[in-house]
């Protein structure tokens, strides 16, 4: 073992920087974050404010199957899973359970708040110092970092240095961005950000917004790309938004790159073949195709309303066509939301600047983690445990490097 400790730099203080603060060894190490807001992990805490999903518990092997590019993040998912992120949270104190959704969060009363708390407890055991107000505005003519408090700068040299940075959505949370410039200027490739998990645009009839705004199309699929995802929308003025069109943001935002526009479909009743919904039209000639709709197939009447919205009457009366759109209703995206408004962002540092142990192959000993890296994820928990999972990943391997 090495006598004398190494210095930690970390730059952020996300999911991923506190992790890797929590995983290295304090014998070995000497540990600083520094954050430049007033405090840690704002960004997590937001985050939790409409139910504070942690992870997912699906089966490891599924799991890392939901990641653009997958095998970026494969070996980090393998190292620190989902169940291993539930043991490590136990033991400092963080009850979780499992949802309906198959989501996993606190138990009931534990607020993101408190699992911040519990977090930072367990490194100020590990003797790591956290230096908010600190920001980082660069490398000065010595390759030492240059740190900002309180409009003074000073001069930081560690032997490591981690970035966790965030990508470029809630700029409220200080996830800005704006760090771009300084590794361009380094050489360091970047890919422009572009928003992800975020609503997208549909261009609705007035007719169709007064009846379905605000209202849930559920237990359907959405196809793109030929991806097929399942779940749910919310129908908003804007266009739909929710984790079914979510799932789908790398299909969707090739599209639009590509052809300015993306077309989706939407299958309203995916546990019927187009065969037994046809014969539920055809034998049930006493009702008309509405209440069919809503009776035998039991489509909600927003799903009624969007058929028709898209249907022409002749096509509605037309059993073939209408158990067709049925399966596969045509809709059209003509854009994203705003990058701000967006859950997460891909983009970032080009994964070709970084190694296996996420170092940037152009700044020896100098390492990035989290959203700053061009990986993209659905939401439900895998955002979030992609960014534990690279920090206790990184952890681990500086533990065996310098041990």
């Amino acid at each position: 073992m090495s006598a004398i400790k190494k210095s930690v730099a970390i730059i952020g203080s996300g999911p991923a920087a506190l992790m890797l603060a929590a995983i290295l060894n304090e014998k070995l190490f000497d540990v600083t974050i520094y954050e430049k807001n007033y405090a840690p992990a704002r960004k997590f805490l937001v985050a939790g404010d409409g139910g504070f999903n942690l992870t997912h518990s699906e089966d490891i092997e599924q799991f890392v199957t939901r990641y653009t590019p997958q095998s970026f993040l494969e070996k980090s998912l393998h190292s620190f899973t989902n169940e291993d992120l539930c043991n490590w949270l136990k033991r400092i104190g963080i009850e979780t359970y499992t949802g309906t959704s198959k989501r996993i969060f606190p138990i009931k009363g534990i607020k993101p708040i408190d699992v911040l708390n519990a977090i930072l407890n367990e490194l100020k055991n590990k003797n790591v110092q956290l230096k908010t107000k600190h920001e980082w505005k660069g490398w000065n003519d010595k390759n030492e970092l240059i740190i900002e408090y309180n409009t003074k700068e000073s001069f930081v040299k560690a032997d490591i240095v981690v970035f966790a940075l965030g990508g470029a959505s809630w700029v409220k949370t200080g996830s800005d961005g704006n760090w771009v410039k300084l590794f361009t200027e380094r050489g360091i490739e970047i890919i422009p950000f572009q928003a992800s998990n975020c609503a997208y645009q549909i261009n609705w009839r007035d007719k169709f917004l007064k009846q379905a705004e605000g209202k849930g199309l559920k237990n359907i699929s959405i196809i793109c790309n030929g991806v097929e995802k399942k779940g749910e929308v919310v129908v908003t003025s804007f266009g739909v938004e929710g984790g079914a069109i979510y799932a789908l943001s790398p299909q969707i935002r090739q599209q639009l790159n590509e052809n300015k526009a993306a077309d989706i479909f939407i299958d309203l009743k995916p546990s019927l073949f187009i065969d037994a919904i046809k014969n539920k039209l055809i034998l049930k000639k006493d009702k008309t195709f509405t209440t069919i709709l809503k009776e035998e197939l039991n489509l909600s009447p927003t799903q009624v309303v969007l058929l028709k919205s898209v249907v022409s009457k002749e096509d509605f009366i037309d059993i073939n066509i209408l158990a067709e759109k049925i399966k596969k209703l045509p809709l059209q995206i003509i854009s994203m939301a705003p990058i701000d408004e967006a859950i997460s962002t891909v983009g970032g540092i080009s994964l070709q600047e970084v190694d296996d142990d996420f170092q940037l192959k152009k700044l020896p000993h100098h390492y990035a983690v989290g959203e700053m890296l061009n990986w993209d994820a659905p939401t439900g928990g895998y955002l979030l445990q992609a960014c534990f999972s690279m920090g206790a990943f990184l952890g681990r391997q500086l533990n065996l490097k310098v041990n």
